[in-house]
């Protein structure tokens, strides 16, 4: 098994969306940049995934989801109507993909980006030395550092 962390705005689509409905998988899309493509293709059903709270109020860990399905194309780069719409991908040659997700846990408090990277065995996580990517993976220790800070 394998560990992620991926972000996303809370009113896009945060960790109460997958409260609300924990046993729908829902379609993490619109990811545009092609490191964070990579690593959605590289993700594997039951990796365990990080959902980050970014660009809102309250930045930070926000709790856990896994992968249901691997990645297949983004319906959005097709979608003229989609912000996500890519006039260059074509459904013989698409470029960008998506993965499912399901609920897993929400943390009882959003663990803020400060606290995290507080820690030394944080301090060469992709999070802080990487901090524009939005899909990234985590080491078991990251990973384990990151859930214990959470409870």
């Amino acid at each position: 098994m394998n560990y992620w962390l991926v972000k996303s705005e809370p009113d896009e689509c945060g960790i109460d969306d997958f409260a609300n409905a924990p046993t729908k998988p829902i379609q993490w899309d619109g990811v545009r940049n092609y490191q964070a493509r990579n690593f959605l293709r590289e993700m594997q059903v039951n990796d365990i995934v990080v959902l980050y709270h970014s660009s809102c109020k309250l930045v930070g860990a926000a709790g856990l989801i896994k992968v249901s399905q691997t990645a297949y194309p983004d319906p959005e780069q097709f979608n003229l109507e989609s912000d996500y719409y890519d006039p260059k991908s074509t459904h013989d040659a698409p470029r960008w993909c998506a993965v499912d997700v399901v609920m897993v846990e929400k943390f009882a408090h959003i663990v803020p980006l400060a606290t995290l990277k507080q820690h030394s065995a944080l301090q060469q996580c992709m999070l802080v030395t990487h901090n524009r990517l939005s899909v990234m993976p985590l080491t078991a220790t990251e990973f384990t550092t990151i859930t214990n800070l959470a409870n």
